[in-house]
C-alpha cells in the first residue's frame, strides 16, 4: 500500500498480550505501508493478529560506546548492549531508532531485538586505547540492559565484569529487578565507588504498568529491588518516568514515597516525551486502552509542549513549559525535599582506573 493511500475496508489495529504498541505501521523512510482488510471470507478480523515472537539478531557494531554533548544528560558516554527492548513500553523514546533500520517503531521494536555479542571485546578494545579517559559511564541510556533476553545472553553481566577489572566507573538505568543477579559485582563496584543504579519506576497501579510497560518488571519488584541494592550498598536513584497528563501524574508524590521508604537517596522525573513516530503510538495505545482520556490526556501533552505534541528544545525536552509542566516540576521538587531524595549526582571515582590487562601474560612483562 502506498503511503497516504486510504482502504475503506482496513481493519483497526488491535492490542495485543504482552506488547505495548498496539500497530507495526512503517516507519518515516518507508514509501509503503502494511495495514489489514477485510476480505469478506470470514469474522477472522474481529480477532487481535497472531502474536509475533520476539527474534534476537545479531549486532554487527564495530564501536560500543556511545558520545553525547547533550546539556539534558548528566553523562557524556554510554552502552546499550541490545538495540530494540522487549519491554514493549508504549512511549519508549528510542523506538524511532528502529527506523533507520528499515523496520517498524511500533511491534517491531519490541519483537526484533539486536544483540551486541561482540560488547565485552569492544569495551575491553575501547579503553585499553591510549588516549581513553574514564568517566562515569552510563549503562542502558536508550534501551533496557536487563530486558528479558539478557537472562539467556548474559551480555550485560559480561560488560559489567570489564569494567569492574578495570574499575571503570559505571551508572545503570532500567525496569528490571533483574539487576539484583549482578549484586555480586555491583556491591563491590560501589563500596569503591564505582557504580550507581537508577531503578525507573512509572506507576504503582499493576494494570496501568502492565498496560504501559507489558514486560518490565511489575512496580513491587521494582521497589524490591530498590531495597535489595540499598542493603547492599549500591547507591539508588529513582526515575519517575514518564509522567503522563491525566494517566499517572496523581501517582508522582506517592512514587517518590515509597522509593524514599525503599531505600532510595535522590529521584528525578521526565514528562512525556513523543517525538517522531511515539506520538501516533501513543494516540493509538489510548484509543486502545483509555478511549475516554484519549483527548484530555493529547491535549494536556500539547499544553506542555507550546501547542505541539514534542519540542525538541535543550532543557525543555525533559520537564516541558506552561503551567501543568511549572506545577509538576513544584511538587516534584517539594516532595524530593521532604523525602531528602534530592542527593542528585552521577560523578564517581574515576582515579581507580586501570587498563584492561593483556591476554597473553607474558606481553605483561613488557
Amino acid at each position: 500500500m502506498i503511503r497516504g493511500a486510504r482502504n475503506h475496508d482496513q481493519l483497526p489495529d488491535l492490542p495485543m498480550k504482552g506488547r505495548g504498541a498496539v500497530s507495526n505501521r512503517a516507519g518515516r523512510f518507508e514509501t509503503h505501508d502494511r495495514v489489514r482488510i477485510d476480505d469478506g471470507w470470514d469474522a477472522a478480523h474481529a480477532l487481535p493478529p497472531d502474536r509475533p515472537p520476539t527474534r534476537v539478531l545479531k549486532d554487527r557494531s564495530r564501536g560500543i560506546i556511545s558520545r553525547n554533548t547533550s546539556p539534558d544528560v548528566p553523562f557524556d558516554r554510554s552502552i546499550n548492549p541490545y538495540r530494540g527492548c522487549e519491554h514493549g513500553c508504549v512511549y519508549c523514546f528510542a523506538r524511532p531508532t528502529h527506523c533507520y533500520l528499515g523496520l517498524s517503531a511500533g511491534l517491531d521494536f519490541e519483537t526484533h531485538i539486536f544483540a551486541k555479542h561482540d560488547a565485552p571485546e569492544l569495551l575491553k578494545a575501547a579503553l585499553a586505547r591510549p588516549g581513553y579517559r574514564p568517566r562515569t559511564l552510563a549503562l542502558g541510556a536508550v534501551t533496557d540492559p536487563y530486558q528479558p533476553i539478557e537472562r539467556e545472553l548474559r551480555i550485560t553481566r559480561a560488560i559489567l565484569e570489564v569494567l569492574w577489572d578495570c574499575r571503570h566507573p559505571v551508572t545503570i538505568v532500567t525496569k528490571s529487578a533483574g539487576v539484583l543477579r549482578d549484586l555480586d559485582i555491583l556491591g563491590p563496584m560501589a563500596r569503591e565507588g564505582l557504580a550507581k543504579v537508577c531503578l525507573s519506576i512509572t506507576s504503582l497501579d499493576p494494570k496501568l504498568a502492565r498496560r504501559l510497560e507489558p514486560r518490565a518488571s511489575a512496580p513491587e519488584r521494582r521497589l524490591a529491588a530498590v531495597e535489595g541494592l540499598s542493603q547492599a550498598g549500591v547507591p539508588v536513584a529513582v526515575l519517575t518516568a514518564p509522567m503522563i497528563p491525566a494517566l499517572n501524574d496523581h501517582e508522582l508524590e506517592a512514587l517518590l514515597e515509597r522509593s524514599a521508604a525503599a531505600g532510595a537517596t535522590s529521584a528525578s522525573y521526565v514528562l512525556l516525551r513523543l517525538p517522531l513516530e511515539i506520538a501516533g503510538l501513543f494516540e493509538e495505545w489510548l484509543e486502545a486502552h483509555y478511549p475516554d482520556r484519549r483527548d484530555r490526556v493529547m491535549n494536556l501533552v500539547r499544553g506542555t509542549r507550546n501547542g505541539k505534541l514534542y519540542d525538541s528544545t535543550w532543557g525543555k525536552r525533559q520537564t516541558g513549559s506552561g503551567v501543568y509542566a511549572k506545577l509538576l516540576a513544584r511538587r516534584f521538587e517539594a516532595t524530593v525535599k521532604r523525602l531528602g531524595l534530592n542527593r542528585r549526582s552521577w560523578e564517581l571515582e574515576c582515579g581507580k582506573f586501570r587498563r584492561p590487562r593483556p591476554e597473553s601474560p607474558q606481553l605483561a612483562l613488557f
